[in-house]
C-alpha cells in the first residue's frame, strides 16, 4: 500500500470528502488530523502523533483499537466468506450472533433483525411497531410518543421521533407528526427548577401519563433513549424513570421502543441500560458497541409477541417488507462475536466499577472550576457542561464555540475529544486503564481552564 505524506492526504480530504456534521467551509481551511493507525486507547495521525481517544471513535469502541482477538476473527472470516444474503439464505455467523444477543438481552426479547447502523435499527423498530398495530386490529394506532431533546438518528423515520431542533427542524416538512413528552433535565428543568432529579422525573412521568391517557387510542409506540439522552448533551435520567415509562406503556397498551444504540454493551456499567432497572422493552435497537467499533452492524430485537403479529400465510401479506443488501454480514457478525468473547475473557463489566468511581470523583472536582455549570454521569458516560456564569446558569452562546475550543485545546494534551455544543463529552473505550483515565481527565480539566479562565 502506498503511504502518502500528510500534506497530500489533507489535500485529497479537502478536495474530495464531505464530512458528517461538519461545516466544510471551515474544514477545508484547517490543518486537520489524518488518522492512520490505532493502538489500544490511542489513535495515531499521519505524522505519528498519538491522541487518547476520549470519545471511543464516536461511542463505538469497547476493547480498544486494533484488538488482536477481533483482528484475527475478522481476518479468518474474510478467508471463509466475505458476504452472503439473508434473503433466501442464512449464514453461520449471523445465526450464532443472534443466539448470543438473545442470551445477553433483557429477558423476553426473542428475535433479532439485522441492519447496519443505529438510525436504521430505530427506523426498523418504528416500522415494526406501526405494522404490529395494523396487523393486530388496532388500525387507528398510528402515532408515536417522542421525548424532548431526543436523538435517534438521521433517516427520515428516526428523525421524526427525535427532538433536537438543530438536527431536525430543517427537515420538518418531511417528518411524520409525533406527540412530544418532556424528558428529565434537572439542570434547566422547567418542571423542577430547584434541581431535584427525583421530583423532576416524577413530574415528567405524570405529564407522560396525561399524554398517554389522552392519546392512547392512537398511539402505536413510544421511543426512548434509556438512562441517557446522548446527542442531547449526555442528559442522565433519574433512577426509576425507565421503569416508570415501561409501566405506563403497559397500562396504556403502547409498544416501548428502547434505543440502546449508544448506551448498550456495557456503557452504563451493565450490558444494557434497560437491564439496570429490570425493564424489557417490546423492541430494542442496538448498534455502535455491537461490533466494538470495527464494522457497520446493528440489530433490532423484539419480543415473541411482536414477532408473532407478522406470522401468517404468504397470501396474508403480514411479512415485514424491510431489509438491505448487507443485512447480517458475516464479517461484521464475526467481529461482534469476538467482542462478546472479550467481554467474558477480560471480565470487562466486572472491572468497570473502579473506573466509574474514578470518573465520578474527577467530575466532582471539576465542579470547582469556575465555568463548569453541571456534570452528568451514568457509568462510563459523562458530560461536562460549560457556562458563562455558574450561579445564574447563563449558558455560553453557541456562536462562541466554547466546546469546540476546549476540544481543540485538548489536542495539545494528547487527547481527541468532540463536544456536543458546550458539553464536553467523556466517552472513552471501556478497556481504558485507570492511568489513561487520569491522563484524560487531567487534560480535560487543563483545557477547560485554559479556554474559559
Amino acid at each position: 500500500m502506498v503511504e502518502l505524506d500528510t500534506e497530500t492526504l489533507r489535500r485529497y480530504d479537502s478536495e474530495y470528502l464531505w464530512h458528517p456534521f461538519t461545516q466544510m467551509s471551515e474544514w477545508e481551511n484547517a490543518e486537520n488530523l489524518i488518522i492512520t493507525r490505532g493502538e489500544g486507547s490511542y489513535i495515531i495521525d499521519s505524522d505519528g502523533n498519538r491522541y487518547l481517544d476520549g470519545v471511543a471513535a464516536i461511542w463505538t469502541n469497547v476493547h480498544g483499537h486494533c484488538r488482536r482477538e477481533i483482528n484475527e476473527a475478522v481476518k479468518e472470516q474474510v478467508d471463509r466468506l466475505e458476504h452472503s444474503t439473508l434473503l433466501g439464505l442464512s449464514n453461520d455467523r449471523a445465526a450464532l450472533l443472534a443466539k448470543r444477543l438473545i442470551d445477553i438481552a433483557p429477558p423476553g426479547l426473542a428475535k433479532v433483525f439485522y441492519s447496519d447502523n443505529g438510525s436504521t435499527a430505530v427506523e426498523i423498530g418504528v416500522k415494526m411497531a406501526f405494522q404490529y398495530q395494523q396487523q393486530t386490529g388496532n388500525t387507528q394506532k398510528q402515532k408515536f410518543i417522542r421525548f424532548d431533546n431526543a436523538y435517534h438518528g438521521d433517516t427520515v423515520g428516526s428523525m421524526s421521533v427525535g427532538g433536537i431542533a438543530i438536527y431536525h427542524e430543517v427537515y420538518a416538512p418531511l417528518l411524520f407528526p409525533t406527540i412530544k413528552a418532556p424528558s428529565p433535565y434537572c439542570y434547566r428543568c422547567p418542571l423542577s427548577p430547584e434541581g431535584d432529579c427525583h421530583s423532576c422525573g416524577l413530574l415528567c412521568l405524570q405529564e407522560l401519563e396525561r399524554l398517554m391517557k389522552e392519546h392512547a387510542h392512537e398511539l402505536a409506540g413510544l421511543v426512548i433513549e434509556p438512562s441517557v439522552q446522548g446527542a442531547g448533551g449526555m442528559i442522565v435520567q433519574p433512577p426509576g424513570f425507565v421503569k416508570g415509562v415501561r409501566e405506563l406503556c403497559d397500562r396504556y397498551d403502547v409498544l416501548m421502543i428502547a434505543d440502546e444504540v449508544a448506551v448498550g454493551f456495557g456503557r452504563t456499567g451493565a450490558m444494557f441500560a434497560c437491564g439496570k432497572e429490570g425493564v424489557t422493552p417490546d423492541i430494542m435497537a442496538i448498534s455502535k458497541g455491537i461490533s466494538a467499533g470495527y464494522l457497520p452492524l446493528a440489530a433490532t430485537l423484539t419480543t415473541r409477541k411482536v414477532y408473532d403479529a407478522f406470522w401468517g400465510a404468504y397470501s396474508e401479506l403480514k411479512t415485514f417488507f424491510h431489509g438491505h443488501t448487507f443485512t447480517g454480514n458475516p464479517i461484521a457478525c464475526a467481529a461482534a462475536l469476538a467482542s462478546l468473547d472479550l467481554f467474558e475473557t477480560d471480565r470487562l463489566l466486572e472491572r468497570l466499577p473502579e473506573k466509574i468511581d474514578y470518573i465520578q470523583d474527577r467530575l466532582q472536582r471539576l465542579m470547582e472550576v469556575t465555568h463548569v455549570g453541571d456534570v452528568r454521569q451514568e457509568g462510563m458516560i459523562a458530560g461536562i457542561e460549560l457556562v458563562r456564569d455558574r450561579h445564574s446558569r447563563e449558558p455560553y452562546h453557541w456562536e462562541e464555540r466554547v466546546g469546540v475550543r476546549v476540544c481543540l485545546e485538548a489536542r495539545k494534551h494528547g487527547l481527541f475529544l468532540r463536544p456536543l455544543g458546550n458539553v464536553i463529552v467523556v466517552f472513552p473505550p471501556l478497556s481504558i486503564s485507570l492511568d489513561e483515565l487520569a491522563i484524560l481527565m487531567d487534560g480535560i480539566e487543563a483545557s477547560i481552564r485554559s479556554v474559559t479562565e
